[in-house]
């Protein structure tokens, strides 16, 4: 049974909420725990079955918990307790899955948990990087402004991954389109033609014996494509998993051509990022380099990232050990980490570094975007001229006897 409350602290001030209990008598024993007076407690009528409003579970985004994040801030810096902060902000989500999570997070805090251990039961919506951050804010005292500096790095990851999709969808479309008009013609069109074209008794051209070949094939050997590419697919999802495959994929990723350079200045620009939030937040640096490495998303770079954190710890500076690894690190990484070093602002030399290539990442995406669209175009155009002379040829050959 669920019921809505209202009571008021020793100190006077208003709560309210919703807690779930077996009744009526076993909602004000939990309540009273809380220390606690009661002014109202009502039972939630349950709507009947077929009175309910049917609602398709989904999943939380991060655009919710950038959303979220920044909303808690703005509360907490209006000083309202976060219990009471978390309750309003539940009943504002749209989000059923992530209104019951903090609703429970409201209620961890009322039973005396600490935010960041509340955030820890939910480790699959809230990352080690965000759990680590709200846990310094709270060893800070700055739990509002840490939250403020976690909002703006979800924007800009946000932002930043925005901006790969939106590249990305106009070139998906075509070649979904692509695909589409190739497997219609070889299913419908070919197949009908081929009739009329043999009857002719004609000398078929090459290219149209080779198009009626693979139509044959494709509508009587559908189901062996079928298992090929799902037995593909189970291979590579099963396989990935490994450590072997992960250190191969990261390795074979950053040595391909043209994308190869994208996806090693992605990677160091999360890497700095991630790296100056954390010692902004007063994160230890060892730490804070232990929590990069987990959210950077690339073996060979996890793997340099808790070498640096392994050789800090023994007292080597960050710069000196990141020169062991050229390929992967830069030497302009490497100068704005030393110069950080030696200036004790770590923090502000990788946000520039941060900054310089968001501009190499941005200029990427938008060269790449101008030119897979009409590579795939032409691709399209070339697919479908072909089917077309296969078809056009022997009936222009036909109309000349």
């Amino acid at each position: 049974m669920k019921f809505t409350y209202q009571a008021r602290t020793k100190e006077g001030e208003m709560r309210s909420g919703q807690i779930e209990a077996s009744s009526r008598e076993a909602a004000i024993e939990v309540l009273q725990k809380y220390n606690i007076f009661i002014t109202s407690l009502k039972e939630v009528k349950q709507k009947p079955l077929l009175a309910k409003e049917i609602k398709i579970p989904r999943g939380i985004s991060q655009k919710e918990i950038m959303l979220f994040s920044r909303q808690i801030a703005a509360m907490l810096d209006s000083k309202i307790q976060p219990a009471e902060a978390f309750s309003a902000l539940a009943q504002k989500t749209r989000n059923p899955a992530f209104q019951e999570i903090i609703y429970k997070i409201s209620d961890s805090i009322r039973g005396g948990l600490s935010l960041s251990k509340a955030f820890s039961r939910y480790p699959k919506i809230f990352s080690t990087f965000y759990i680590g951050m709200i846990k310094a804010g709270e060893v800070s005292g700055n739990l509002s402004q840490v939250l403020r500096k976690l909002s703006k790095h979800l924007q800009q990851e946000y932002h930043f991954r925005s901006q790969i999709i939106g590249a990305m969808i106009y070139p998906a479309i075509v070649f979904l389109v692509f695909i589409l008009i190739f497997l219609f013609l070889l299913v419908y069109v070919i197949p009908k033609l081929t009739e009329v074209l043999i009857e002719t008794g004609k000398e078929l051209p090459l290219v149209t014996k080779i198009v009626i070949a693979i139509s044959n094939f494709f509508v009587s050997y559908w189901w062996i494509i079928l298992l090929i590419l799902v037995a593909i697919f189970a291979f590579f999802y099963f396989y990935l998993k490994t450590r072997e495959a992960k250190e191969t994929l990261a390795r074979v990723s950053l040595n391909l051509p043209i994308l190869g350079n994208f996806l090693k200045n992605l990677y160091l620009a999360r890497f700095a990022e991630n790296l100056s939030t954390l010692i902004v937040a007063g994160i230890p640096i060892a730490q804070a380099l232990e929590v990069t490495s987990d959210l950077i998303g690339n073996y060979t770079y996890q793997r340099i990232i808790l070498q640096v954190r392994d050789r800090v710890i023994k007292g080597e500076s960050i710069s000196s050990v990141l020169e062991r690894f050229p390929e992967e690190i830069p030497p302009l990484f490497v100068q704005m980490a030393a110069v950080g070093e030696r200036t004790g602002h770590l923090d502000d030399s990788l946000i520039q570094v941060v900054q310089f290539y968001q501009e190499e990442l941005d200029s990427f995406i938008n060269s790449i975007s101008s030119i897979i669209e009409p590579v795939l175009i032409i691709g399209l155009a070339l697919m479908v001229g072909i089917l077309a002379a296969s078809v056009f040829l022997p009936i222009y050959q036909i109309g000349g006897v």
